[in-house]
């Protein structure tokens, strides 16, 4: 699949129509970017489903709604060749650059940032082969499993091996391949979930952080100091906690709100509420920040962004 064959001004419509069929009920959002291109290129290993994805920066987001609407389950991973990807799924975000991999769940909702051009491989697995008794998936999802080094690193390798070689190995060699990589992540979870180091603490720490920030969002007065204290901790260890991440616990928070206020902008239900309202609604204090934060982050004005949705709703 490739939107060079469309039109330019068709593309980003095509795009999201892809995503949709491809991945089973897909929503996506292109941070208002009117100019888009995509390529995707999918093949099986059995039962493993290994799509590589290169396109321009974009979203992804399942509701709720979407996942129980869906027929089959499974465990999906993200490993990046090129840039980076933010996943999000039950309070949880696992950032990923090239080397590691995350993981989550589509019968669950979630949210995938790809903020910047990226090239993606993208594993599905049956969920139904990754159930075991005695390993809880729900804690490991939208976690940044590793890739660097032992069995996560293996399983990276085989990963992006198997999907270069696909087109030269037979049915029953495929099949075999995609046995593997199901057992070598089987293998790389129960790591995970076997840690117990100073790694998985402050992935805990940081998931009662942005539990904290996801119950708060829509308070103006959510600071560093509301944090802390909230938590009980003082401010440099909130600061730490975020130190291995691609953001700012302040940057999160700011574009946490933002995807909020996307979101509310893009619903038709909410298209009589004024720009300010919905700004204030997520936590802003001032509409002239939220405007310049909304402009710089998605490349519109928030009037614009609304007006291209409701363009991109009638087009559909």
């Amino acid at each position: 699949m490739s939107t060079d064959i469309a039109a330019p001004k068709e593309r980003a419509a095509v795009w999201r129509d892809w995503i949709w069929s491809h991945f089973g009920g897909l929503e996506s959002d292109l941070y208002g970017d009117t100019d888009f291109d995509g390529h995707m290129a999918s093949s099986r290993a059995g039962d493993v489903v290994m799509t590589k994805l290169e396109a321009n920066r974009h979203r992804v987001l399942r509701s709720q709604q979407l996942a129980r609407a869906s027929d089959t389950s499974y465990l999906k991973i993200v490993a990046p060749w090129l840039g980076s990807a933010a996943v999000e799924q039950d309070g949880r975000q696992a950032f990923v650059r090239p080397g590691g991999w995350a993981i989550y769940d589509t019968t669950g909702s979630y949210e995938i940032a790809n903020p910047e051009r990226v090239e993606h491989l993208i594993v599905m697995l049956p969920k139904e082969h990754l159930l075991e008794r005695g390993l809880r998936l729900d804690p490991l999802m939208a976690r940044h499993v590793g890739g660097t080094q032992g069995i996560a690193r293996v399983a990276l390798e085989t990963m992006r091996n198997t999907y270069q070689e696909l087109p030269s190995m037979s049915e029953a060699s495929a099949r075999g391949a995609g046995e593997m990589i199901v057992e070598l992540v089987r293998l790389s979870l129960l790591e995970l979930a076997g840690r117990e180091n100073a790694t998985t603490q402050m992935e805990a720490f940081r998931d009662r952080i942005r539990d904290f920030v996801g119950q708060r969002l829509r308070d103006p007065d959510l600071s560093i100091d509301r944090i802390a204290q909230g938590l009980n901790c003082s401010k440099r260890h909130l600061h730490k906690a975020f130190s291995d991440e691609d953001d700012t616990l302040a940057h999160y928070i700011l574009r946490r709100r933002l995807h909020g206020c996307m979101r509310d902008l893009k619903d038709p239900a909410q298209a009589q509420r004024t720009l300010t309202d919905i700004a204030l609604s997520w936590g802003f204090s001032h509409s002239a920040h939220f405007s310049r934060v909304f402009r710089e982050h998605t490349g519109l004005s928030p009037s614009d962004f609304r007006q291209l949705s409701r363009d991109s709703l009638v087009g559909s």
